[in-house]
């Protein structure tokens, strides 16, 4: 099978494991932060991936958030979040989901390398496949273009830990969201995402975004007609993507201008 067809299928795996087990019970270890949790369903999911591409794509490298790292020959690189929005699935909230993307070079590469992002929520049983060259679909149904409009017409999708509510970090944050016409704050940065491509959400911005939290869902949002960008403000770098007026608004309110 194609990548997207791999990477269709790893996402859907990894999602229905993780939803198993957690019907049978699990307990969460924290890892930075009392709402950053690890479970032994993100811990089973990442293997069953990697298992996975090691048998599909054995010359690829892979990377993933519970440690999963691959050095591969092949100059691409599979990066994994087995379970992205660990907090709301260990607590019983629907808005989490496995995803996956896959990038031309490195784990750290920028946008231009994204090549393909696959997200999948089990409790809705959707599945969102795309990126720059790969239209994107949710459940083989080709999206729609995104609509673009400036900030203040769009829903705002984010996220900030309240440590940063305050200084250099939280007054930038404040420029973006004023700017908003309404904003929500749902726990899964992939899933946030994929509410945008669907056109249900317009942006997304939130700083120091690891890889496996950001590139899924920036090619699905791209596949769908959007933008992605990383921004350096207030000393630290922002992930901004949707659709591009209201990317260039978040952008330009980060860095004051």
């Amino acid at each position: 099978m194609d990548d997207a067809q791999l990477a269709d299928r790893l996402v859907r795996e990894a999602g229905s494991l993780a939803a198993s087990m957690l019907e049978k019970g699990l307990e969460a270890e924290t890892k930075t932060h009392v709402t950053d949790v690890v479970t032994a369903a993100d811990k089973a999911a990442e293997a069953l991936i990697v298992e996975a591409l090691r048998r599909e794509r054995p010359d690829d490298a892979i990377v993933g958030e519970e440690g999963a790292a691959h050095a591969g020959t092949s100059g691409r690189t599979w990066v994994i979040d087995p379970v992205d929005g660990t907090y709301n699935f260990h607590r019983g909230l629907g808005w989490w989901c496995s995803a996956l993307a896959l990038v031309s070079a490195g784990a750290t590469t920028g946008e231009d390398d994204v090549l393909l992002g696959a997200v999948h929520q089990p409790v809705t049983g959707d599945s969102f496949v795309g990126g720059p060259t790969v239209a994107s679909t949710c459940n083989g149904k080709r999206l729609p273009a995104l609509v673009d409009r400036p900030l203040r017409e769009s829903c705002a999708t984010t996220y900030l830990h309240p440590p940063y509510f305050q200084g250099e970090i939280g007054a930038a944050f404040a420029r973006a969201v004023q700017g908003v016409a309404t904003l929500r704050m749902m726990g899964s940065g992939s899933l946030d995402a994929m509410a945008i491509a669907r056109g249900q959400c317009d942006v997304l911005f939130q700083h120091s975004v690891p890889d496996w939290d950001r590139l899924p869902g920036a090619a699905i949002i791209r596949g769908a007609g959007g933008e992605s960008r990383v921004v350096h403000a207030a000393g630290v770098d922002w992930h901004v993507a949707g659709v591009p007026t209201a990317v260039a608004d978040v952008c330009a309110a980060l860095l004051g201008d």
